[in-house]
Parts: C-alpha cells; structure tokens; sequence
C-alpha cells in the first residue's frame, strides 16, 4: 500500500485549469441500462452485481472482465443517453466514488493499460454530462485525477509490448494532448507515437497484424472521434491517421459476410449490427472488396450474392499471438441475409474454459489431425496464452479462372512436427454464386500419398450457423435452411456425412447450442475427400 501511494506521488503534477474538448463516442447507448446502474445493479461482463446502495468498487467480485468493464468506465454513455439530471448526478458521484477509492494507488485491474485507456477515453468523453452542475471541489479532483492518470499512461506506455494494448494507450494519450491544456509540442509528441503505431501495427491491406478482424472495429471506434477531434481544434492529425484508417475500412469490408456479419477468426466474436453499422457509416473509401489479402494472409471468393472467406495464414508471432485461433485453413460461408458455415468463434464475454476450447482447430470449419490442433498455446502464467507451435508455413496459389470460377489451394504444416503430415485444401466459387466445391489432401511432407499404414485419424468439420436448420436424407444429402427459405445441400464423395451436436461460442446472448457437419476418414485408407455446398432454393421474396 505504501508503494502505491509513493507511486501516485511520483506521477503527481499540476492540475489543469478546464478541459478544452470532449471527444464524441460511436458506442452503442441503452438509457435503461443508465436506469439499473442508477439502482445500484451493474450487468457487466457476463455478470450482474447488486451492490446493495454500496459502491461498486469496493464490492469483491471475482470475474474480472466484470472488473475491467467497471473500472473502464464506457458505461458512462448509458447515463449520457438517459439524458436527464438525475443519470448526470449518478454518473458523477460514481466517478467521484472512484477517485476516493482508487485515485491514490496505482495498482490493480484498474491501472492496468488497456482499462486505464478505456477509462481516459470514456471520461473525456462523457465529461461533459459528468462535470454537469459539479461543484468547483469535483471539477478540480476530477482534473486532477485525469491528468495523473494521463501522466502515469505516458510513462508504461513506452515499455509496453506493440499490440493492440499499446495502440490503444497511443489514442488515449492523443486524446489527452487535445483535451487537457497542452503544449504544442506534447501534441505533436502524442501525434507521433499514434502515427508509429499506425505505421506498425496497421498492415498495408488494413488488417491489423494480431490478424483478429474485431481488433479493427475496436480501433476505428476510437480513432474516428480522436480524427474528429483534431479536425474541430484545427489540428493537424497524424500523418499516417488518414491513409491508415481508410486501410482498416477497406480491410473491414472484406471481413464482412453478405449477411453484414462479420467473421469468425483469430479471437473475433458476434457484434451487434448496430456497432458494426456506427463505424461503417463513417467509411468515406468505395469499392467492392479485395480477391485477397496478401499481408493479413486471407482469402474471399464472391459471386452473386454468396461470399467465401478463408484463413490462410500462419499466426503472428509472440504476444501479438495470445489471440490467435488454430483454425488454419477454416473458411465460412454466406448467402444473401444468411451465414450458413461458420467457425465457432471467440466468446463475446470472457470465460476460460470456452476460451481455451474456441481455439482449438476442431472449433473451426477445417481438418482436424489426431484429435489435435495445429497450433500449440502455452499455459504459463508468465508468457500468456501465446502460441507456441503449429503452423509456421503456408503456401498459397490461386485458382482463379475467368467466367468459370474464384478459387485457391493453400497447405500448412501444422501437423509436420507431429505426425509427418500436411493438410492441403482447395476450395472453388463458382462464378454463379450456386455452387462451392472443396478438397480436403492429407499429404507426407514430401508432398507423397501416405502409406496404407498410416492410421491417423482425420475430420474434417463444418460448423453450422446456430439459425440455420439442418437436415438429412435417406441419401446422406444434409440440407441447410435459413429462416428466409434459402437453402444449400452438402454433399461428399465415397463417405456419408455426419451431423453432431456443437456449441457456438459467438453469440451475444452468450455459448449455444448448434450443430456441425463431420466428414471422418483414417488417412492411410483415404487422404483425400471431395465435398460440395450447392444452393438448392433460393429465400423467400
């Protein structure tokens, strides 16, 4: 406790004489959620916590995403979208509430980067209705606890690891350098630092380089009221801020589904259309999406109005992996309004043990080798569930032929080290948007047919969106069919398809029930299997 308060006083400083600007914020806002705060019960992070007329944080609550969402403060636009003086009056003795209890040590949850910049921005943000009618001893403690927190985020941001983390910090301390009374050269500083992790975290085709497509939503919903931010100011922004930005909206639309969902890989999970659409809405770029992305090392096929998209990548390296998903090779599909193969997909709120499973290669639409993944995460508590095997090359080539049909082959070697095998898939659109044909190789790593005495056991598995009903006929034929009526039929050669039950970790509701397609065969007997989706009904008018 002592070190915490030597630590509050080393970053102590001047307090600053108002805040110049309140940035805007995208997020989606529910004036009732303002109402149950109001009544001292807070639903965060998959749990609901009634702290009984107490403060909530002083409460013991053992989900820490519960923790994080608490102490990073984005629940404030709730009591902005209640829009009445008594959610104005809440949301300031909250804060207050959290300066007396937290604003002197600076240790814990909630001075870790990632929740220390959400809070920064969600107070500059909401100040506005925060600060409303606050007596002149608030205003000063709530400038002075801003700008220690702002002090304090300079300083670790620095050794911070280049993630997604880092860059978030550089956008909240931009936006303090335009908020709080600053010099012109620490707003040019701040600048800077953002325009350095533009430049290496943004790829040149607008994926971000964790390749997690949810990691561009988040960024872009706080880069757009940062360029805002400068404009109205007369600033100049960041030299990269423009050009990088339309990058990430260009990348982001290749990331959608026909359906406007997006898709499921690398730790991406379900976003409400809403959020989706608050980001879109502001995307000035045109054009139709990319064939492919050769940096973030992804694939999309589309005719009409069926969309395939496939990951073709190796995962990045180091911490920049501690959300990467061992579904090399996975792919989903859309029609119209409907995604009908998906992959399961990270959970929307924290929790472990799904976590762990949604990162398995069997919770994607891929081949699966011995019952293992692969790509191998560590459990050390010190490295973090970064990734530390698996797949380390993957080739690719087009298949494209004009007028007939979109298509790649791609082979990784995840399961090289393991069991002396490559996995090789090819998959075609054709140009109808009616019809997708795949392969699926089981190959030696000299590129060989395995010997008849190679058991190893393959699946290869395709996850059905929970919406979509599924069927089979007496022929082995699985039918698929979405509440519009649009249905497709999965077919395979030489082996009968199953259907299994499954879970679908990337819902909003939270983990549900659904069901998956199975294709099993033991290499030595069968390294390859054909499969097709064909469109059988078209939805409803």
């Amino acid at each position: 406790m002592a070190l915490g308060r030597l630590s509050a006083l080393r970053f102590a400083g001047g307090t600053p004489d108002r805040l110049v600007v309140a940035p805007i914020d995208l997020r989606i806002a529910d004036p009732h959620i303002a109402e149950e705060i109001y009544s001292g019960r807070f639903a965060m992070g998959g749990s609901m916590v009634d702290t009984g007329g107490g403060s909530p944080f002083q409460i013991e609550v053992s989900n820490q995403t519960f923790i994080r969402s608490l102490h990073g403060f984005g629940w404030l636009r709730h009591m902005r979208a209640a829009d009445h003086d008594l959610a104005f009056a809440n949301a300031r003795a909250l804060v207050d509430d959290w300066i007396t209890v937290e604003g002197r040590e600076l240790r814990g949850l909630a001075y870790e980067p990632d929740v220390l910049a959400s809070r920064l921005i969600a107070w500059f943000s909401h100040s506005p209705i925060v600060l409303r009618g606050a007596d002149h001893g608030f205003y000063r403690r709530f400038l002075k606890s801003t700008a220690l927190q702002t002090r304090y985020l300079k300083h670790v941001a620095g050794a911070m690891p280049g993630d997604e983390t880092r860059f978030k910090a550089r956008i909240a301390l931009a936006m303090a350098s335009l908020c709080l009374p600053s010099s012109a050269g620490a707003v040019r500083a701040a600048s800077r630092n953002l325009d350095s992790e533009i430049d290496t975290q943004i790829l040149p085709d607008g994926g971000h380089v964790s390749r997690n497509p949810m990691v561009l939503i988040d960024l872009l919903t706080n880069l757009l009221p940062l360029k805002q931010t400068y404009i109205n100011l007369g600033q100049k922004p960041p030299r990269n801020m423009a050009a990088g930005m339309d990058r990430m909206f260009s990348a982001l639309r290749f990331f959608r589904h026909s359906s406007g969902e997006l898709v499921l890989f690398n730790g991406a999970s379900a976003v409400s259309a809403d959020r989706l659409l608050g980001v879109l809405r502001y995307d000035e770029t045109s054009g139709v999406a990319f064939r492919e992305m050769p940096h973030s090392h992804y694939q999309r096929l589309s005719a009409g109005n069926c969309v395939v998209v496939a990951d073709t990548g190796a995962p990045p390296r180091g911490i920049l992996s501690s959300q990467a998903h061992a579904g090399c090779l996975s792919f989903e599909l859309s029609s119209g309004a409907n995604c009908f193969v998906v992959n399961a997909g990270a959970p929307v709120v924290g929790h472990s043990s799904y976590a762990d499973f949604a990162r398995m290669t069997a919770a994607h639409s891929t081949v699966t080798l011995g019952d293992r993944s692969c790509l191998s995460f560590s459990h050390s508590p010190f490295l973090g569930p970064i990734v530390t095997g698996g797949v380390r090359r993957v080739v690719v080539e087009s298949l494209d032929e004009e007028g007939k049909h979109q298509g790649f082959a791609a082979t990784h070697d995840g399961y090289a080290g393991s069991l002396k095998l490559l996995h090789r898939r090819k998959i075609r659109l054709l140009s109808s948007g009616h019809e997708v044909q795949g392969r699926d190789e089981i190959l030696r790593l000299d590129e060989s047919s395995p010997q008849a005495d190679n058991r190893t056991m393959a699946v290869a598995r395709f996850h059905i969106h929970p919406t979509i009903s599924i069927s089979q006929d007496e022929a082995g034929v699985v039918h698929l069919t979405a509440g519009d009526g649009e249905s497709w039929a999965f077919v395979a050669r030489d082996l009968k398809p199953k259907i299994e039950e499954d879970v679908h970790f990337a819902d909003l509701a939270g983990a549900r029930a659904s069901k998956q397609i199975t294709l099993e065969f033991v290499v030595g007997e069968q390294s390859q299997v054909d499969w097709k989706l064909i469109r059988t009904n078209l939805p409803r008018a």
